[in-house]
């Protein structure tokens, strides 16, 4: 590892590179699963898995929540001189992922950098952290994932950014999208994001809701043209989300947000982010998600993390729950995987977890997990009777009436004439418990 990657001092001196040991090692600052040159499907696990950093939870949550103030305390936030941190901040997430040994990361452009006095110090603040975080890539060999703007901290995007009913908000946050499009640009990164994470409503008698969709529409068509313009080749991303900030928000699950793009024309420069604890959020499943952009042809990226059904706000946990983690894969081994995106942890810590190691072992944990799903899928696809299960179930649609009806060339009368004459259907199980008992096979 270079030192220079390291910075002028260490932060995690006690944490050296993470190494791969085994399922029998029980070292938590080691992978016991996540062995990055393992190859399936001709690919290797750091090739399907693409896993990023989070810089914003990783290196910014503090522990502190409605209810409680910061229990986090870390040493690259010393610095009085709002810069001088943003740069030991720096220097501290590009020590951590490279002792991590990730790919990617991920980062708002608040994260990355503090927001000046106007739109002018803002961009200066945010292209001097940018050359420094180009340094930090090339000596590392760490990619920017994606780049994002946060549009929803300040108190001016308090009734929304893109969607606000204040024209001059609307401009500044196009401001702050042109800033992160040229970072993001200029960092390499693969893809752009937007969380409308207060593009919503809490209610309907102060808001024309249509007038906001058309307006957030054509901010989203504004950033495609400038992303193209400078020469942005990547993947324009959604992230579909129910609630919290907003009590309704625009993007609220993958069905939604298909419905959106393809109503005002945006389907062939973006794709769609799914979180699971947005999905548990909006009473889906992680996979419900997954499937549901992957059938629109849309899946573009993931924010993994798992959320806390005793909870009803988005806790942003590390993903250690390997059963959803395997359906996940299920849906995007058959895909043909993530293409520009990856698995990004758009996790923290627990607030009472307050030593700097536990984010590398939620990290760890995590990648574990998803190497484990990646495998367990790979074979219950190639191994078991899992895919012609689920084709049989819908044989009757692949001859006769039924593959008219798919073709289109049956009329209500003729469907009508069928049941009439081939009489009550005899009742076939969805055989549930075997497809469930799949899983718990290969485990």
């Amino acid at each position: 590892m270079s030192t220079a990657c390291i910075g002028k001092r260490e932060y995690f001196p006690n944490i050296q590179k993470i190494q791969y040991e085994g399922p029998q090692s029980k070292n938590p600052l080691a992978f016991h699963h996540y062995d990055e040159n393992r190859k399936i499907r001709g690919k290797s696990m750091k090739e399907h898995l693409r896993f990023s950093v989070a810089y914003w939870h990783t290196f910014g949550d503090t522990g502190e929540d409605p209810f409680g103030n910061q229990t986090k305390y870390f040493p690259w936030e010393k610095s009085p001189d709002v810069m001088t941190a943003a740069k030991d901040r720096l220097d501290a997430a590009f020590e951590f992922m490279t002792k991590l040994g990730v790919p990617f990361y991920c980062f708002h452009d608040r994260d990355l950098a503090p927001e000046g006095r106007d739109v002018q110090e803002s961009e200066e603040r945010l292209e001097e952290l940018v050359d420094l975080a180009a340094e930090k890539q090339k000596e590392s060999g760490i990619h920017l994932l994606w780049g994002t703007a946060n549009l929803f901290s300040h108190p001016r995007y308090m009734n929304g950014a893109a969607s606000n009913p204040d024209f001059l908000v609307v401009a500044h946050a196009a401001a702050q999208v042109k800033a992160a499009l040229d970072a993001t640009h200029k960092l390499g990164g693969k893809n752009y994001v937007f969380w409308g994470g207060r593009e919503g409503y809490s209610s309907l008698l102060n808001t024309d809701m249509k007038r906001e969709l058309d307006h957030l529409a054509v901010f989203f068509k504004a950033a495609v043209q400038y992303g193209r313009a400078i020469g942005f080749d990547g993947t324009f991303l959604i992230e579909p989300k129910p609630m919290e900030p907003s009590k309704h928000q625009y993007d609220f699950d993958t069905a939604t947000v298909v419905a959106f793009l393809r109503t005002y024309g945006l389907d062939t420069d973006f794709k769609i982010n799914i979180e699971n604890n947005h999905a548990t959020l909006a009473n889906h499943t992680f996979a419900h998600e997954l499937q549901v952009a992957a059938d629109a042809d849309l899946l573009g990226s993931v924010d993994a993390n798992q959320g806390d059904p005793q909870n009803g706000w988005d806790t942003d946990e590390f993903l250690h729950d390997i059963y959803q983690a395997i359906r996940a894969m299920l849906v995007i081994l058959p895909y043909g995987g993530l293409g520009n995106g990856g698995l990004n942890f758009d996790a923290r810590t627990r607030r009472n977890s307050t030593d700097l190691e536990d984010s590398f072992i939620g990290h760890i944990q995590s990648m574990d997990t998803f190497a484990r799903a990646l495998y367990i899928a790979d074979r219950i696809l190639t191994e078991s009777d899992y895919l012609n299960l689920k084709k049989a179930r819908y044989s009757t649609f692949d001859q006769g009436h039924g593959a008219e009806y798919e073709k289109n060339k049956l009329s209500l009368q003729n469907l009508r004439d069928i049941a009439a004459d081939l009489g009550e259907p005899a009742l076939k199980s969805g055989k549930q418990e075997l497809y469930e008992r799949l899983i718990n096979q290969y485990l």
